[in-house]
């Protein structure tokens, strides 16, 4: 395959390409769901775990670029789903989608994808479209995929040019849960499942979900809470009548500081009433623009499972998850808040205290899915506060 940076001729067999807004096209060959689809193009440099990466809430309106070559190798299953609702709209690899070699697949990621409408588009020089995003940024596109090889590209061109783009954009909304929900599973183990576990005598976490991945909920289980999950837009008297001992800020998609026009009033009044907080990626940044705090939209962001986080008390670097194209300005931190993680990449801010309450948050994803377990001990911090 070409460099993606220069538009060519579509190649005899193409049934598949990825449109940039400025013109240029990518051909491959097309699997999953037909049709086109629009998004922001961005990379994720995880090896494993495709399946979690492609349901994860905050990939909405996103299409992933798989830096590892091999993706699909191992099928898919109904247990490393993340969420039921919107994830990535579409995905870009290297190699062909071979038929699944693995015991606990149960169907094959090409026909896995066509069953929930994703697009994928294989043959590509990952590498080559990584280093563009890495130079100039993360450019909106449209991923097509027709099995006859016919195309309007003119009319994608447009449409990908036409996208107003994730900046300014509430995609909560769109992914929360529409009703309350009381959680049920824990942790997961093989040939077991999920875990059940009894609530007697449990702390209760109240989770805000602008686009939660369920692992984040079986983690919180996991550390000894239970778990009712509302929807993003769920009110301060709403969060109260439950009688929580504490509330959980989920990731989520877009932009955080649209996302905020709702949330951070909620959030102020939580903290007003001295209510133990903990937030994730998106929920990170709306603790930080509650307290006072900005974010900012990243370069190219930071996905991947690989991704190196100092915590500033104690030196110990983390290996953690991520998922974010929006982050908190480490410049904008105003007094009451206390940075605690960095990012060892860039020094961009990767979590925050508030002084005098019991809230904190992170960017990076402490229930990894897929990645390593590092962090779980912020579970267990966040239930050790709730008494």
């Amino acid at each position: 395959m070409a460099d993606p940076a220069s538009t060519s001729v579509q190649p005899k067999g193409a049934t598949g390409c990825l449109v940039l807004a400025d013109g240029t096209v990518v051909w491959g060959m097309g699997f999953g769901a037909t049709g086109d689809a629009v998004g922001e193009v961005c990379f994720n440099t995880a090896i494993t775990g495709y399946q979690e990466v492609m349901t994860d809430p905050s990939y909405a309106a996103q299409i992933v670029t798989f830096t590892f070559p091999h993706i699909g190798n191992v099928g898919t299953n109904a247990e490393d789903v993340e969420s039921a609702v919107e994830g990535a709209v579409g995905c870009v690899v290297r190699e062909p989608i071979t038929a699944s070699s693995n015991f606990r697949a149960t169907q094959d990621f090409s026909e896995w994808m066509a069953a929930r409408g994703k697009i994928g588009l294989s043959g590509v020089d990952t590498r080559a479209l990584t280093r563009r995003i890495r130079l100039s940024g993360a450019p909106n596109a449209v991923i097509a995929h027709s099995p006859n090889g016919t195309f309007d590209i003119p009319a994608l061109i447009k449409r990908a040019q036409d996208w107003a783009g994730l900046e300014g954009m509430d995609l909560a909304q769109r992914v929360t849960r529409e009703t309350t929900e009381q959680w049920g599973g824990g942790a997961w183990a093989l040939g077991k499942g999920y875990s059940r576990a009894a609530w007697d005598g449990r702390p209760h976490v109240v989770a805000i979900d602008y686009g939660a991945k369920d692992n984040i909920f079986r983690n919180l289980v996991q550390a000894g809470a239970r778990v009712t999950v509302l929807p993003a837009k769920a009110t301060m008297a709403e969060i109260m009548a439950l009688k929580p001992n504490g509330v959980f800020l989920s990731n989520g998609p877009g932009d955080p500081a649209a996302t905020g026009e709702y949330a951070v009033p909620v959030i102020k009044a939580l903290l007003d009433a001295d209510m133990p907080l903990f937030g994730i990626c998106l929920g990170h940044q709306m603790l930080a623009l509650a307290s006072g705090a900005k974010t900012v939209k990243m370069h190219q962001g930071h996905r991947g499972a690989n991704h190196p986080v100092k915590r500033l008390d104690s030196g110990v670097v983390e290996i953690t998850s991520m998922n974010h194209g929006f982050a908190v300005d480490g410049t904008t931190l105003p007094d009451e808040l206390e940075e605690t993680h960095v990012s060892l990449f860039d020094g961009s801010n990767c979590g925050i205290a508030v002084k005098g309450k019991k809230a904190f948050g992170v960017q990076y994803h402490p229930e990894a899915s897929p990645g390593p377990q590092d962090s779980f001990y912020l579970f267990e911090k966040f239930v050790g506060m709730l008494g």
